[in-house]
């Protein structure tokens, strides 16, 4: 069983950055990864996703602040965001975007002042 673990997340004021971790507890070479977060009361949403390549997608809502990147060898992804707005405030998580492994615990960003 995959196991997926999160970490990185806390408060922050609006304008500041955090850097978000995913350890994979197996090789992530051949997968496409992505970070979602889930706000209370919302569904969960894909916010970035990175190819095997490398190539990156981002939801319009975070496009220009949060940057996505993986470590293959550490079997690692990557969410590094800036400019964190008071609606970035959600539970985090990685996965795979298509055939989800099963979820991790997911770590709470919160953005206030």
């Amino acid at each position: 069983q995959v196991q997926l673990v999160e970490s990185g997340g806390g408060l922050v004021q609006p304008g500041g950055s955090l850097r978000l971790s995913c350890e994979v507890s197996r090789s992530i070479f051949s997968s496409t990864m992505g970070w979602y977060r889930q706000a209370q009361g919302k569904e969960r949403e894909l916010v970035a996703h990175i190819s095997i390549a490398g190539t990156t997608n981002y939801a319009d809502s975070v496009q220009g602040r949060f940057t996505i990147s993986r470590n293959n060898a550490k079997n690692t992804l990557y969410l590094q965001m800036n400019s964190l707005k008071p609606e970035d405030t959600a539970v985090y998580y990685c996965n795979r975007p298509s055939l989800n492994w099963n979820w991790g615990q997911g770590t709470q960003v919160t953005v206030s002042s």
